[in-house]
């Protein structure tokens, strides 16, 4: 599946340069520079009120670029919007399938909501519903469907437009080890098939460590450490001058410090959103 937008072959997925968001007098994204490179997965990791979903919404063109830029593909999220949406899907941590339709309705749902060509949409449709292996289920209202089976239904969602950059926002939040896995699987093996690059959030250390390629732990609006998993770990180890390779949750506690138990990341609306989606995909 390839997009219907062109895009200078030698743009990186993604480029933020000083992006600065604020709410009130909260600076939620403070200076964000980030590069995602084409065809990689990217993990930006960080505490809870770290601005991971506030830069996400900047990329995804949801909020405005007050200050700074962004680019997708070498496109401004400023600027050019739609060009920009029709270069990405998008799978937010609040759950976005209908459960009163079935798989294929709100697949097609979204193939509207994409402006994918009329006479594409069926095949597209059938197209991500298999890449996500819903070809079964397909016709079953998704509120018969397992957590696991609602979060690769939003995927196919996200993937029903093709996509050059998929975004993931806890992607995988309250699934069991064996859905997540399941969950990831469907993201390779579309990955494999097209070239697409993936920019995902996470709080799962060990998911950032085995899939994503290179992660960026954010911190009070910026990236304060950025490079493979591995890398991380050898730094961390380095700084400590232990030979025992610390994991990267090490990593994670090391660069937020005390931000791990600010009263003030994340909110109560943030919480509370957080914790009804997981309990409806759970």
């Amino acid at each position: 599946m390839t997009s219907d937008i062109p895009a200078p072959p030698a743009a990186d997925a993604v480029t933020c340069t000083g992006l600065t968001y604020a709410f009130g007098r909260t600076r939620a994204v403070d200076g964000l520079d980030l590069t995602v490179r084409e065809g990689e997965v990217f993990g930006l990791l960080g505490p809870n009120g770290a601005g991971k979903t506030t830069a996400l919404r900047c990329v995804t063109t949801l909020l405005p670029v007050p200050a700074g830029t962004v680019r997708v593909f070498g496109r401004d999220a400023a600027g050019e919007r739609m060009a920009v949406r029709r270069l990405l899907g998008y799978v937010p941590q609040q759950l976005s399938a209908d459960s009163g339709l079935t798989g294929r309705e709100n697949v097609a749902l979204f193939a509207r909501v994409f402006d994918v060509r009329r006479r594409e949409r069926a095949e597209r449709v059938t197209q991500a519903l298999a890449a996500v292996g819903l070809t079964d289920a397909a016709d079953r209202l998704a509120k018969t469907y397992s957590g696991g089976m609602v979060r690769r239904l939003e995927l196919a969602q996200a993937l029903v437009s093709a996509p050059r950059l998929l975004i993931l926002d806890e992607p995988t939040i309250g699934l069991d080890p064996i859905a997540r896995t399941d969950v990831w699987d469907h993201i390779n093996a579309v990955r494999a098939a097209t070239g697409m690059s993936v920019l995902v959030t996470t709080h799962y250390m060990e998911e950032a460590d085995q899939y994503c390629d290179r992660v960026g732990l954010m911190h009070r609006g910026r990236v304060r450490a950025l490079g493979t998993p591995a890398e991380l770990r050898r730094g961390l180890a380095e700084r400590r001058g232990t030979d025992t390779l610390p994991t990267l949750e090490d990593v994670f506690r090391d660069v937020a410090g005390s931000g791990l138990q600010d009263p003030s990341g994340g909110g109560f609306r943030d919480v509370r959103s957080t914790r009804r989606t997981a309990h409806r995909v759970g």
